[in-house]
């Protein structure tokens, strides 16, 4: 079974539901890269010198959606504040009701640009929502309250952006009793493997999540590696319990707000189900429009684990089953496109409710 990529089974004429439409989408981005090499003379996947960052790089805008993270949002601004990048870029911060100091942390941080504060909790596809609506940038990085980046992430994203690409990021999650808030995290070296969507080790005998099949036997599953870099999950194709959609996951990711705009943004939807999945259907909107996605390898960050890690994920997976169904339901549905102006206007509304703490 190793390095299988499954096609999928043929269909009719004339159908356009969005999940179809991705079975027409190749991810051939061999050549975007490999012309990026030849003219930067640097590695796709290596960290950019400053001195190689182009002139007219794309504007950036960091949004990150915020819920009770005051453990470990000092440690995430810091990282930002700390990035060794040229150009200004803006973060802004959507407080998603928090209880806790997380509002406060935000405003006092001198890195935030914006900050945000909902009445009542709507959950994170809202929140990106309303931050992408305030951006300024070209492209828009979306970045979980909880994630650190090394230095030189928004460097290598900038240098990078493009108006039909989706960068992705990864993650390396660390347990509360070793970060511990984020202190002495930034003196580590985030491990590209620690991501399932590098090294992946699925159960056996029981149902996968995504795609409900049961393994019968172990799998040294290497999905970034096996895919060559998610080239061969064009065409609707998938690599086990993966595939291109599930591969745009918000923690970190980079995308072109325009594209993100022109599908609608996030599903509203499954904030209010319960957890997970909007960001795969985002990035299935944004591979039906024509974007590529593309892994950067060396953005990898930490990704601080709250006190209650376990609790959450079991709540959170009590939600799966809503949302997946959520998902399913709009995979069968046309692909969303020219959708800016309404989108705007959902928005408009919802800021008039938020309270303004450092404004944009």
């Amino acid at each position: 079974m190793a390095g299988r990529v499954d096609s999928p089974a043929p269909v009719g004429v004339g159908v356009t539901s969005l999940h179809e439409n991705l079975r027409s989408r190749s991810n051939f981005h061999t050549g975007k890269t490999r012309s990026w090499e030849a003219t930067s003379g640097i590695g796709w996947h290596e960290p950019t010198p400053l001195d190689l960052f182009p002139a007219a790089a794309r504007s950036l805008s960091v949004v990150v959606p915020a819920h009770n993270v005051g453990y470990c949002l000092p440690a995430v601004l810091d990282a930002l504040e700390g990035q060794h990048c040229r150009h200004r870029f803006e973060v802004i911060v959507i407080d998603d009701a928090s209880t806790d100091a997380t509002a406060a942390i935000a405003v006092r941080h001198p890195i935030v640009t914006t900050v945000l504060r909902l009445p009542e909790r709507v959950g994170g596809a809202i929140a990106r929502n309303l931050g992408t609506a305030l951006a300024c940038g070209e492209t828009v990085l979306y970045l979980d309250a909880d994630m650190v980046l090394p230095p030189h992430a928004i460097t290598d994203i900038t240098a990078r952006a493009t108006d039909t690409t989706v960068l992705v990021g990864f993650r390396h999650n660390l347990p509360y009793y070793l970060h511990q808030g984020g202190r002495g995290v930034l003196a580590e070296h985030p491990q590209l493997g620690a991501d399932h969507r590098v090294v992946w080790r699925p159960p056996v005998g029981r149902p996968l999540l995504y795609s409900g099949i049961t393994l019968t036997e172990c799998f040294d599953g290497r999905p970034l590696d096996h895919t060559r870099d998610f080239v061969d999950l064009g065409y609707g194709r998938r690599y086990v319990d993966w595939d291109l959609p599930r591969m745009v996951v918000t923690c970190l990711v980079a995308v072109p707000r325009a594209a993100v705009l022109d599908i609608g943004g996030f599903d509203p939807e499954f904030g209010r189900i319960g957890w997970g999945m909007e960001d795969t259907y985002l990035g299935a909107c944004l591979i039906a429009s024509g974007l590529l996605v593309i892994p950067l390898r060396q953005v990898v960050g930490f990704h601080l684990d709250p006190p209650d890690a376990e609790q959450q994920w079991q709540r959170k997976l009590a939600t799966w089953p809503g949302t997946l169904a959520r998902y399913w339901d709009l995979m069968r549905r046309p692909a969303p496109t020219g959708r800016t102006h309404s989108f705007i206007a959902e928005v408009s509304e919802l800021l008039h409710t938020c309270e303004v703490l450092r404004p944009h």
